[in-house]
């Protein structure tokens, strides 16, 4: 584990700098000298930081995309289960059990077919949007670990003020290149405000 000069576990270093385009080129300048383990903080989304930290997590688009792919199966299932007559063909044990013939009531209207499929796009289009939405919304708090009332990020001093007008650049003591005195070092090449220690 690597430590700080005072012996104390360390989560990482941060630098703090005062304006968007420093940090988004110390990133670029962090990535350049090998650091993998790094992640930076602003007040607002910055431009051109998700390429910069080399972000592509395709987890949460085929998440959103396969329960889209669920949404449409079950919006449609329901109406067709619900306005044909399928339950009439499914073996005679099935429907005598408790709610099956309750899940199918078919009505002819204007001698209309009963799978009349273009009136089935509307629903399962909106089941698609509810269940995508939900994915998403669900998925994307599962991998980030949220919610998630401490991380060691929240020890490092004036922390609070990545939330109101200062950019953070965070290179993680879990680091493979992290070395206490040459990362230090590397962090106040990029003329940073402030280098700070966080504990774990």
């Amino acid at each position: 584990m690597n430590t700080s000069p005072a012996s104390q576990p360390l989560y990482g270093l941060v630098a703090e700098f005062d304006d968007p385009e420093k940090i988004l080129e110390a990133v670029r300048k962090a990535k350049t000298a090998g650091y993998r383990e790094i992640e930076a903080f602003s007040p607002f989304p910055i431009h051109g930081m998700a390429e910069a930290l080399d972000i592509h997590d395709w987890r949460v688009p085929w998440l959103i995309f396969l329960c889209g792919l669920m949404g449409t199966g079950a919006g449609y299932s329901l109406e067709y289960i619900t306005s044909t007559p399928i339950v009439d063909h499914l073996p005679r044990f099935v429907r005598l059990m408790s709610g099956v013939n309750e899940m199918s009531y078919p009505m002819n209207v204007g001698g209309r077919p009963f799978h009349s499929w273009p009136n089935f796009i509307p629903v399962a289009f909106e089941t698609t949007i509810l269940f995508a939405s939900l994915g998403a919304t669900l998925g994307m708090l599962f991998l980030n670990g949220l919610p998630r009332p401490h991380h060691p990020i929240f020890n490092a001093p004036r922390f609070e003020l990545a939330s109101q007008d200062k950019f953070v650049l965070l290179v993680e003591a879990a680091d493979p290149k992290f070395e206490y005195e040459t990362t230090w070092s590397f962090l106040q090449s990029l003329g940073p405000d402030v280098i700070s220690e966080v504990e774990q």
